[in-house]
C-alpha cells in the first residue's frame, strides 16, 4: 500500500448559514443572555464552512485489525464502504453503528481509533451520568445556564463537518417523562432530517448529516427500537488471551508515543508484563501501564516491570480478559 493511497481527499461543507446568524444576531432583543449572543457571534467569526474528508483509497488496516482483534466485523464493514467511496466523487457515509459487549472490551477506544482512520475529527458524550434532555440537542436559552448540546459543539469548535460521534452507555441514558437524553437521536441518526437539525439553544439549522455515529452500549434491551432499527448493531465478544496481548501492546505503544519521557522506555515490554496485563480489560490496561511508567520511573528504571503493574479492576483469574 504506497504512501498516497493514505491522504485523504478534503472538501467543504456548509454546515450552516452565516447570513441567518447575523439576522438571528441583529434580531436579538435586549433580554437575551449573553451566552445566545456570545454564541452568535462565535458562529459568524468561525463562518459555517467545515472540512468534510475521506480516504483517497482503501488505508492499509492490518494494524488496526491486530489492534482491534475483537472488532474484525465492524472493521470488515468500514473498509467496504470506505471501497465504495474512495475512487468516486461522492462523500464518506458510514451507517450509524451500535457496538453492543460487556463494559471495558474497547468500545470508546475503537471510536477513537475510527476517527484517526478516517482522517477526521472526533467527539464524545457519555449518557451514563447524563439526565438532562438537551446533552445533545441544547436547551432553550430561556432556561437559566442554559448551553448548546454536544453536536452542535463539535461542529462549531471543530474543523470537520464529519467528525466521528461516540454516544457512550446509551443504554444508561436517564431521564424523566419530560425530557428523553436519547430523543435528538431518532432525528440525527436519519439522514435528511440531520441536515437541517436544530439546537435548542442556538435555534438556527445545521447539517449534521455528514457525522458518523458510534453507540455502545452494554444491553440492547434498554434501547428504544425506533433507535436501534436506525443503526448496525454489532455483537463485540471479548478478544482471546493472544488478542488481548496485541491490545496490551498497543495501549503501551499508543501511550509511549505521546509523551515525550516515552521516547527511554523500550517499543515492546517485557513477555511477563504483557501477560499480566492481558489479565485486565483494555479500560484497565490503560490504567495500569500509565501508573506502571511512573512506578518505573520513581525506581530509576526505563524499563516496566512484573512489579510496577497493579492488578486492574475489572481482571478476573479465573478467564483470560474480562
Amino acid at each position: 500500500m504506497t504512501a498516497a493511497v493514505n491522504i485523504p481527499i478534503a472538501g467543504f461543507v456548509d454546515v450552516y448559514d452565516v447570513a441567518a446568524v447575523d439576522r438571528a444576531l441583529q434580531e436579538l432583543p435586549a433580554s437575551a443572555s449573553e451566552a445566545l449572543k456570545s454564541t452568535y457571534e462565535k458562529m459568524l467569526k468561525a463562518g459555517g464552512t467545515r472540512l468534510t474528508v475521506k480516504p483517497s483509497g482503501i488505508p492499509g488496516m492490518e494494524a488496526l485489525y491486530g489492534e482491534l482483534p475483537n472488532f474484525a466485523e465492524v472493521l470488515d464493514d468500514i473498509k467496504k464502504h470506505i471501497a465504495l467511496c474512495a475512487s468516486s466523487s461522492d462523500p464518506m457515509e458510514l451507517p450509524p453503528m451500535l457496538l453492543l459487549g460487556e463494559p471495558g472490551i474497547g468500545k470508546t477506544h475503537f471510536g477513537r481509533r475510527m476517527a484517526q482512520l478516517l482522517a477526521t475529527g472526533f467527539g464524545f458524550v457519555s449518557m451514563s451520568s447524563m439526565t438532562a434532555g438537551w446533552i445533545l440537542s441544547g436547551a432553550s436559552s430561556q432556561w437559566k445556564n442554559a448551553k448548546p448540546g454536544k453536536v452542535f459543539d463539535t461542529l462549531l469548535n471543530g474543523t470537520y463537518a464529519n467528525p466521528v460521534m461516540v454516544v457512550d452507555e446509551v443504554d444508561k441514558a436517564g431521564g424523566d417523562s419530560q425530557y428523553d437524553p436519547l430523543g435528538a437521536l431518532y432525528a440525527l441518526l436519519e439522514h435528511d432530517t440531520a441536515a437541517q437539525f436544530i439546537d435548542e439553544f442556538v435555534e438556527i439549522p445545521v447539517d449534521a448529516s455528514s457525522v458518523v455515529w458510534v453507540a455502545t452500549a452494554n444491553d440492547a434491551s434498554r434501547i428504544p427500537e425506533p433507535i436501534l432499527n436506525r443503526m448496525n448493531v454489532y455483537e463485540i465478544d471479548p478478544p482471546d488471551a493472544e488478542g488481548a496481548r496485541r491490545i496490551a501492546q498497543s495501549i503501551y505503544a499508543e501511550i509511549r508515543a505521546t509523551h515525550d519521557w516515552g521516547r527511554s522506555f523500550p517499543g515492546t515490554p517485557a513477555a511477563d508484563v504483557l501477560d499480566r496485563l492481558a489479565e485486565m480489560g483494555p479500560r484497565d490496561m490503560r490504567r495500569a501501564i500509565m501508573n506502571a511508567f511512573g512506578n518505573a520511573k520513581l525506581a530509576g528504571r526505563d524499563d516496566i516491570r512484573l512489579a510496577d503493574i497493579a492488578e486492574g479492576r475489572g481482571a478476573k483469574k479465573s478467564r483470560i480478559g474480562f
